[in-house]
């Protein structure tokens, strides 16, 4: 089995290049990702204008890899598919992201929106996330990322998945265990303010957080109680998730992430 792995951080990420590190011990790997960081821009595709892709030197030894030049993290899945790595790509991880993808962020975030054009090619789809940019909570969700990815290769893990996974900023042994989650509802909004420069008016938008979720079972619970967050997406906004994936698929995941 093929990965394709990429990112809206950008090539040069650290959380993508321990991502990396860790799935090309259990299958061979390609990376295509934007040329920069182009978090926040949701599933934006670059359908206007040509985009240049650059052979770049492996992030990871022996790890084919190219950069999208001004290109969106969709537009990374959607070239890889089409042209440059489309031949035996099995699955499609996203990731990993510094900083949480909870709740509405799902609709914005481009980590999330570069599995979901994966999963739209018909391939199982994953997009990690971490709750800090330290590298030893990465490592733990590069492995978790591992033993999921192992999981597709044997045919463990329902072919038809989409999986939007978020980790705590704790160390390995200090998480409670995993849970099958829902995105939270109403968990920011938007404000904007005026201002003014050598130009005139202009606006400014700003992320506010709307307090704690505190419904169980909803992503940004399971985080603030210290668990890592598995929450199962599908594009068919008025219907369920198919398959329904229960707590059951995952319930020997973290004692085999902590023997990992």
């Amino acid at each position: 089995m093929k990965i394709l792995v990429t990112n809206d951080d950008g090539i040069f990420a650290d959380g993508l290049r321990i991502l990396v590190t860790a799935l090309s011990k259990v299958a061979q790997v390609v990376v295509v990702a934007p040329d920069r960081e182009r978090s926040v821009i949701g599933t934006a595709v670059s359908l206007r204008r040509p985009l240049k892709v650059h052979s770049m030197t492996p992030i990871v030894s022996g790890v084919e890899t190219y950069a999208v030049e001004e290109g969106t993290p969709s537009d990374s899945v959607v070239l890889a598919l089409g042209k440059l790595a489309k031949d035996n790509v099995g699955l499609i991880i996203s990731g990993i992201n510094q900083g949480p993808n909870l709740g509405d962020d799902v609709f914005i975030s481009g980590t999330v929106s570069a599995a979901l054009q994966g999963y739209m090619h018909g391939l199982p789809a994953f997009a990690f996330s971490v709750c800090s940019v330290d590298d030893q909570t990465f490592t733990t969700a590069a492995k978790l990322a591992a033993l999921l990815a192992r999981r597709v290769g044997a045919n463990t893990l329902p072919s038809k998945i989409f999986l939007n996974v978020n980790v705590p900023a704790l160390p390995l042994a200090e998480i409670r265990g995993t849970m099958v989650t829902r995105p939270a509802s109403g968990s920011h909004s938007f404000t904007v303010d005026e201002e003014s420069d050598e130009n005139g008016v202009v606006y400014r938008m700003r992320y506010q957080r709307n307090g704690n979720n505190t419904t169980r079972k909803t992503d940004i619970w399971a985080i603030e109680h210290g668990n890592i967050s598995i929450s199962p997406l599908h594009i068919h906004l008025l219907g369920k998730a198919t398959p329904v994936i229960t707590d059951s698929l995952f319930s020997d995941l973290l004692p085999e992430l902590q023997q990992y």
